[in-house]
């Protein structure tokens, strides 16, 4: 081969290298965003609303995936799936960390908060905002706080009074702390996948559940549960959470744009939730398909006093002082 002709193929292949590292670098990030529920949801709303955000602000440079409904993973095994990086952010129930750090089964304490507003004033106080570093040594870092609402009772028959749940089985969250709040009623708990709630319900496998007006609606679980006590029990939230890896891995410009377009989605969820918290229970009640009932204070103070021991007995692995901040924000 002449001399001109390797000048010639060296330079093809230099060029042909050069085009490929540009190509390569100017892929986009991907970010694989999971979540169990429907998208007409708040979490499902405000995974859309992120994506909406964060593709018009870095266009080409990140896209954003949403999978609702749990078609990549539940919520039992996304966070075992973001620390080996097939997923980059999620937005589990707050119950879900339990393995991951202690002080968050906060959120599950019954009838702590007394509204959506002392849930709110609690997590963006100091307290709150500690807890969302506090499984970073774990590898998960919180993004920040998605409401969802408080809970309500779902059963087959009435629930008004604590000994109307003994030896029934309730649907949890896999939560240690849930699980002593139904057996504090003598009930059965059991911990299922939210994605079978409803055939579980249906077949009658078991005998209620507890949710939001939002997923006891977008999930028709009010059209094989003939009753729902208005209980207000607990709080379901959500933690934006993403891995240590994969957000400090990320361009201080990018991250800075990501996070900002995450604070509004949340903000922006949040919203939709309380308006959907009300719209969604008169839906319910339109349809006449379940019967809402609504507890006088009497009833719902034997609740409470049956309930509130929970507290103590999970004092020392959540702490003291993070309950008595919580109680203190009503």
């Amino acid at each position: 081969m002449k001399k001109s002709q390797l000048v010639l193929v060296s330079l093809l292949v230099a060029v042909a290298f050069v085009a490929t590292a540009t190509l390569a670098s100017a892929a986009p990030i991907v970010i694989k965003f999971s979540h169990v529920v429907a998208e007409n949801t708040p979490k499902g709303q405000m995974a859309n609303k992120f994506k909406e955000l964060v593709e018009k602000r870095l266009p080409g440079k990140v896209v954003v995936e949403v999978f609702p409904n749990s078609q990549l993973f539940g919520d039992d095994n996304v966070l075992e799936a973001m620390l080996l990086g097939d997923v980059q952010l999620a937005a589990p129930a707050l119950s879900k960390f339990e393995k991951y750090t202690s002080s968050l089964q906060i959120f599950d304490l019954p009838f702590l908060f007394k509204d959506m507003a002392a849930v709110e004033r609690f997590q963006q106080s100091e307290d709150g905002q500690k807890m969302l570093s506090s499984m970073k040594k774990k590898g998960l870092i919180g993004l920040g706080y998605l409401h969802n609402g408080l809970k309500q009772l779902s059963s087959s028959s009435p629930l008004r009074v604590p000994a109307d749940a003994a030896g029934k089985k309730f649907r949890i969250m896999t939560s240690d702390v849930l699980a002593a709040q139904f057996e504090a009623v003598d009930a059965m708990p059991l911990k299922k996948p939210f994605s079978e709630v409803f055939t579980l319900l249906q077949t009658k496998a078991i005998d209620g559940q507890e949710n939001t007006w939002s997923n006891i609606y977008s999930k028709k679980f009010y059209e094989v549960q003939p009753y729902i006590t208005e209980s207000n029990h607990g709080v379901l939230d959500y933690l934006v959470v993403t891995s240590s890896e994969f957000w400090m891995g990320l361009p201080d410009d990018i991250r800075a744009e990501v996070k900002k377009s995450l604070d509004e989605a949340i903000a922006f969820g949040n919203d939709v939730s309380e308006k959907k918290a009300i719209e969604d229970r008169q839906k319910i009640i339109d349809s006449k398909r379940s019967e809402v009932i609504e507890l006088t204070d009497a009833e719902r103070q034997q609740w409470v006093e049956a309930m509130k021991p929970v507290w103590k007995q999970f004092e020392n692995a959540i702490g003291k002082d993070y309950i008595e901040a919580a109680a203190a924000s009503n």
